[in-house]
């Protein structure tokens, strides 16, 4: 937390979906910062110790976000980590994502009021 504001860590290739993002988190009143790599995101997860992260599943690498998830979890205790995917509900029926070290998978193009009301329930309760 931030000057009263929960952070948002956001990484994804796309850089519109993180403008979109970034516009829907900060009208809900999160902080926001975004990468574009895994790579990136490791790098801001270290600076910015966030509250929660969003990660896309497929960036520059097929599995560059599960690849970040187990870096940070090799870091030590780590905040909620939900998974973006195209494949979100193939993902949710077909791997158990807690064994991939994920809180939960949003289904791309995210919708913004599941967003906001995903990442409410679980930093706000």
């Amino acid at each position: 937390m931030k000057n009263g504001k929960y952070v948002v860590l956001c990484i994804d290739d796309d850089s519109d979906l993180l403008d979109s993002m970034r516009m829907i988190l900060e009208g809900a009143k999160y902080l926001v910062e975004t990468a574009g790599s895994a790579e990136e995101g490791l790098r801001k997860y270290k600076d910015v110790k966030p509250d929660v992260v969003v990660v896309d599943l497929m960036m520059e690498e097929v599995d560059a976000g599960t690849t970040f998830v187990r870096d940070i979890k090799a870091l030590g205790p780590t905040p909620p980590v939900y998974m973006l995917s195209s494949v979100g509900d193939n993902l949710n029926t077909n791997v158990d994502y807690s064994q991939l070290g994920l809180t939960g998978v949003l289904q791309k193009p995210v919708n913004p009021k599941t967003l906001v009301k995903t990442l409410d329930s679980r930093l706000k309760g």
